[in-house]
């Protein structure tokens, strides 16, 4: 991927997609809306610019369709805007419900119109349905299948940047943003880039995006996606009250931001406002019951020293999770987290090899995989893992306090000291119950020996090396 210099530069409005990444709304170029500047057109016409639509015009070109398909059965372009649209407001809502809807939709428009007779956009929907499902391998495959029927079509290329990036296919996610790049520009194009930047660890580039996104976004559903973004990467450096500050500019934007909402809870946490922050696990919970903010909710409880809310959330979790499941849904990462840190380490290790087998190698799998492994008592199996975590270039507190404990727990104590500290400087609140593990496993591994480290890493595999399941 090409690398440009964005500090001083109007580089363009951030996409949507940085806000819910994985899905393209809609497809461009499709359908005709209800009337000539009615809510279900203004969503249509925010699709083929690339950028999301309002939720009010989304919700409107849902109805619209939905009464269009039961008057026209055999409309298969209909159909395909209708799934895309149940695609896109499931994410956005937290409604994992709303899937099978979408699949059933995009696969009568393609029985109706197959994809080889140009229905691609309907192909390019079910790509983006399976990204949010976290099922990158088939994103990846609908997308490169649509990539072949219409090489000059830029639709596609979202949906292939997210699923490569979601299998850990870092270089070929560039190369597929190059191929992006050369076909279109505007919102879809900058907000991918801004993820791709982020993930690289390029802060400075991703941050430029962003603020420039805010300053010329044109809706409220622009706005609230750039003001998201610059609230995570405050987030991530540990401004905390930045973060909220952005958080909030985005919920002003737009309300329904469950995103936002979660984002704003962590940082009043690791404020210390942690009455404010139940508050705002409970709202959001209410919002998009999803089993990661019951995760992070019971975490929070977890570190106040309330067992019993923890545990209540702790069995919501695993319900929501087996919602989502039901739904098409993977979730063998959350449930993983949870298995590895309050449940069976081993358990979760199982959930993770499925998934490793599967192609899903993204560094969020891979240091899950790490973090069970070591958990489950098998810190040199788990210490590749933690490497391919920490060496791709996104900087995360969470990647480096788990390499360091699993150091520390194979005896390199050199290179534990160091992740842990990294872990700390990174991001020094990065979790409610981890964030104190992180000072007192500092503690326990005391100052270095006189003459300073020999080996801070190790032997083993560099980042890049594959390393073996175990």
């Amino acid at each position: 991927m090409r690398r440009t210099t964005l500090k001083n530069a109007a580089v363009g409005t951030l996409a949507g997609a940085t806000l819910v990444a994985g899905v393209v709304l809609l497809a461009p170029g499709w359908g005709d809306g209800d009337r000539p500047g009615g809510p279900a057109a203004r969503a249509l016409a925010a699709a083929g610019a690339g950028a999301p639509a309002a939720p009010a015009d989304l919700a409107a070109l849902i109805t619209h369709h939905e009464d269009r398909v039961r008057d026209r059965p055999e409309d298969a372009r209909a159909w395909a805007e209708l799934g895309a649209a149940y695609v896109e407001r499931g994410v956005r809502a937290g409604d994992t419900g709303l899937f099978p809807k979408a699949e059933r939709a995009l696969g009568r428009s393609l029985a109706l119109r197959p994809a080889e007779r140009g229905n691609t956009a309907a192909l390019v929907s079910l790509g983006a349905l399976a990204n949010a499902r976290h099922d990158y391998r088939a994103g990846r495959d609908r997308a490169e299948q649509a990539r072949k029927l219409r090489p000059k079509d830029w639709a596609a290329y979202p949906v292939l940047v997210d699923a490569l990036g979601g299998l850990g296919d870092h270089a070929g996610a560039s190369r597929a943003m190059d191929a992006f790049q050369e076909l279109a520009s505007g919102p879809q194009v900058k907000g991918r880039e801004a993820q791709l930047y982020r993930d690289k660890g390029w802060r400075e580039d991703a941050a430029a995006l962003a603020y420039d996104a805010a300053e010329h976004s044109t809706t409220g559903a622009e706005k609230a996606a750039a003001r998201h973004r610059q609230g995570e990467l405050a987030w991530e450096r540990g401004e905390y009250t930045e973060a909220i500050g952005h958080y909030d500019a985005a919920l002003k934007a737009e309300p329904e931001s469950h995103r936002s909402l979660a984002g704003r809870a962590r940082a009043l946490a690791a404020l210390g406002r942690t009455a404010e922050a139940q508050r705002a696990y409970a709202e959001v919970l209410e919002k998009a019951p999803l089993p990661e903010y019951a995760l992070e909710a019971g975490e929070l409880d977890q570190s106040l020293g309330l067992d019993g809310d923890a545990a209540t959330r702790y069995a919501r979790m695993r319900e929501l999770a087996g919602e989502a499941r039901a739904d098409g849904v993977h979730t063998a990462l959350v449930l993983a987290r949870y298995e590895a840190d309050h449940g069976d380490p081993a358990v979760a290790v199982r959930l993770l090899q499925g998934e490793w087998r599967r192609g899903h190698r993204s560094v969020h799998m891979a240091d899950a995989m790490g973090w069970a492994l070591s958990r489950a008592g098998r810190a040199d199996d788990a210490l590749p893992f933690a490497k391919l975590a920490t060496g791709q270039g996104l900087r995360s507190a969470l990647f480096s306090y788990h390499r360091g404990e699993i150091e520390r727990a194979a005896g390199e104590e050199g290179a534990a000291r160091r992740h842990v500290e990294e872990a700390l400087r990174t991001n020094p609140e990065f979790s409610p119950l981890l964030a104190p593990a992180a000072r007192a496993a500092l503690k326990r591994i005391g100052e270095p020996a006189p003459g300073g480290p020999v080996d801070l890493y190790g032997d083993g595999p560099t980042p890049l090396e594959e390393p073996e399941e175990g």
